[in-house]
């Protein structure tokens, strides 16, 4: 299938079909006119890829990732394929515990600003103006 039917199919747009070929993610044939083929099985492996990107996993990492559905049966290549994975499960890790972090940092500016405006609220200044 071309690549406007293969976009079509998977919802991702050629643009982006054509960085995962560049990213050796997917792989396709030309036409004698240069046109991209791809076979019925591209669609099930996009679908992957986009999974794959949607986990939060880099282009680099996911074609880690790849060799262990193209050769399933190969015990080294399920062990980096694992390895990999679990790298990326740390890396989220960390940046969720990141996040947590600055969350807590600006629940403490939060609770500042409210002490402060409720201050502000009822200083004489502020209760004059409002009358």
């Amino acid at each position: 299938m071309r690549i406007g039917e293969l976009s079509k199919r998977t919802g991702v747009s050629p643009r982006s079909l054509r960085y995962y070929e560049e990213q050796g993610l997917l792989t396709s044939s030309r036409s004698d006119a240069g046109q991209r083929h791809f076979s019925g099985t591209a669609v099930q492996r996009v679908l992957l890829i986009r999974q794959l990107f949607d986990a939060g996993m880099s282009s680099r990492v996911i074609a880690t990732v790849l060799p262990c559905v193209d050769v399933p049966g190969d015990l080294g290549v399920a062990e980096e394929t694992f390895t990999a994975m679990m790298r990326e499960r740390d890396r989220i890790d960390a940046d969720i515990a990141h996040l947590v972090e600055t969350r807590e940092a600006l629940d403490v500016l939060i609770r500042a600003n409210s002490r402060h405006r409720a201050e502000l609220s009822t200083a004489p200044e502020a209760v004059a103006q409002a009358t």
